[in-house]
């Protein structure tokens, strides 16, 4: 009796282990020939196949088609693209430091933005001249990443560049010399003259925890009393960069971030390692459906301790962790190996990508999202990305303004027209604070766009046609013909009238845009600032305690 009551278990136990031992190897059995069987097909292709094979280009396809049946971060870098990888960890390339649009008016790449300081900047560079060549190269009828890559080299490197200078017509050449590049992390702080201190991080890049720490003590030793942190658009990037901002404002010894995967080696917990600068400081962090990746992990991790309101609308839910692994001749593979979970336990990871059928993807439902809990007891959901404590949509962009400010939506070029010579004929301009387009200004812009020839389509009338098609599809069209007609003359495209509707808005892009050109990337930032509702009811919110203390604790 006593052995048999033993034996029971001790089979189930051996059972399991042949099970799991069966499974391994029917695993791995279909690993090796499928395998061997890309191998054979390849080889018989090269040897049969009509014409003769590119073997980068038709494996590159096969390799790059099953990494995009799992999901759209893992990702095969040949040794010659390894520079676009180091550029996504370090934020740095080598290059003229400038941004270049496509000018599809007169179908030339020309230059949009020079950074401060800059190669492109000191050579003297102006938004709108247009790029003619490199060194003996024509970039005549050439497309943006075609100039792009002939910008950028190794630093030190030199190139002779030649531009046309539009609102004089006036052909220059100038030697410039490439230069390593890093777009800075934080291009905008600021302290308001009401104590509420700005940063704006665009990126998580190598040492950006630093710029938001200096940032941070610069502002509190000027007698900051509140922050807001801008996540908007931030895509993310180094994980530990993240949990450092975060050490900034809570205490050392708090766990951030935890890394769960396949391989439990590669599991990690990121807990604060210093001591904070201040724990007591209202905060509140600014996101968007943009705000991704390390930008969620310090949200997130700020709102499960209840160190901070989060403001804004919800985040992209990215909760996938790359790891990038050394291949042969040089090449890195760079692949999603973990997820990551914040304080309350939850993983904000939003799709769930199925790699059946070449790949596909499922949102995951609210319904189906679990229930989490804050420091102080608040609830707080898994799946979906981060959900602000308080929601204020930004403005949306309206129509006319898309298609007016977006590069290459219409012939005419317009706006950039507007700019470039609005530029010209400023020597200087008004500080970022405080530089607005008058209204004079915009008459004028607007009967140059009336002038030109430009035209969209309405989105209305899209919707009027189809909504037209389907009534005639089943049978509705004549009884309500009357009305369809009546609706369509109230719908009739007239742009004097679209444009003097969005006249404020078409106002603040025309006010950035030439902003950028006198203050680059910070200047910009702050111009941006003005009548911005999201950072309007941030500052409101920390100028009243017991509302921002509420939300923490309710």
């Amino acid at each position: 009796m006593y052995i048999r009551r033993f034996l029971l278990p001790i089979m189930v136990f051996a059972c399991c282990i042949t099970a799991a031992a069966q499974t391994d190897n029917d695993h791995n059995f279909e690993v090796k020939k499928n395998l061997d069987v890309f191998n054979a097909i390849y080889k018989n292709l090269d040897l049969i196949y009509v014409d003769t094979l590119d073997a980068k280009e038709v494996i590159g396809t096969g390799i790059n088609a099953m990494l995009r049946s799992l999901d759209p971060y893992t990702e095969y870098y040949p040794e010659e693209n390894m520079t676009d990888l180091k550029e996504i960890y370090t934020g740095k390339f080598a290059g003229i430091g400038a941004l270049i649009r496509y000018n599809t008016k007169i179908k030339r790449v020309v230059i949009d933005e020079p950074y401060e300081g800059m190669p492109a900047d000191l050579a003297g560079l102006k938004k709108g001249d247009i790029i003619l060549s490199i060194d003996d190269s024509s970039m005549v009828d050439k497309n943006v990443s075609y100039v792009s890559s002939h910008l950028r080299g190794d630093p030190g490197t030199s190139f002779i560049l030649k531009i046309q200078r539009p609102t004089t017509g006036k052909k220059m050449q100038m030697k410039i010399t490439r230069k390593t590049v890093q777009t800075p992390s934080v291009p905008y702080y600021g302290l308001r003259g009401d104590g509420i201190g700005y940063i704006n991080l665009r990126q998580f890049t190598e040492d950006c925890s630093k710029d938001v720490r200096n940032a941070f003590i610069e502002m509190k030793e000027k007698g900051m009393k509140g922050l807001v942190l801008d996540l908007r658009g931030n895509g993310g990037g180094s994980e530990m960069e993240a949990v450092d901002i975060v050490n900034i404002l809570v205490p050392k010894g708090k766990l951030i971030v935890s890394n769960r995967g396949k391989l439990k080696r590669s599991d990690r917990d990121y807990i604060t390692r210093v001591e904070p600068i201040d724990t007591v400081m209202p905060v509140v962090v600014l996101v968007s459906d943009m705000t991704a990746s390390a930008s969620e992990i310090t949200s997130g991790a700020l709102q499960d301790l209840d160190r901070a309101v989060i403001l804004g609308t919800r985040t992209y839910g990215k909760g996938l962790v790359q790891t990038s692994i050394e291949l042969p001749y040089n090449g890195s593979l760079k692949v999603t190996s973990n997820k990551y979970y914040i304080p309350s336990g939850r993983c904000i990871q939003a799709i769930n990508y199925k790699h059946a059928r070449g790949g596909y993807t499922e949102h995951i439902p609210d319904s189906l999202t679990k229930v989490f809990h804050t420091a102080n007891g608040r609830e707080v959901r898994d799946g979906g990305g981060i959900m602000p404590d308080v929601v204020v949509e930004s403005d949306s962009l309206s129509n006319i303004s898309y298609y007016l400010a977006s590069s290459g939506t219409d012939s005419t070029e317009v706006m950039l027209d507007y700019e470039v010579d609005y530029i010209s004929k400023h020597p200087t301009i008004a500080p970022p604070s405080k530089f607005e387009i008058s209204d004079a200004d915009f008459e004028d812009f607007k009967s140059r766009v009336l002038a030109s020839g430009f035209s969209y389509d309405p989105e209305s009338g899209k919707y009027l046609s189809n909504l037209v098609k389907i009534a005639k599809f089943e049978g509705y069209y004549d009884d309500a013909k009357e009305e369809f007609d009546n609706l369509e003359k109230k719908l009739t495209h007239n742009l004097s009238k679209d444009l003097d509707f969005n006249k404020e808005q078409l106002k603040k892009i025309l006010a950035n845009d030439i902003v950028a050109a006198y203050y680059y990337q910070r200047g910009a930032i702050e111009n941006s600032l003005n009548g911005d509702k999201q950072m309007e009811e941030a500052c409101r919110l920390i100028l009243n305690p017991e509302e921002y203390a509420k939300i923490l604790n309710h």
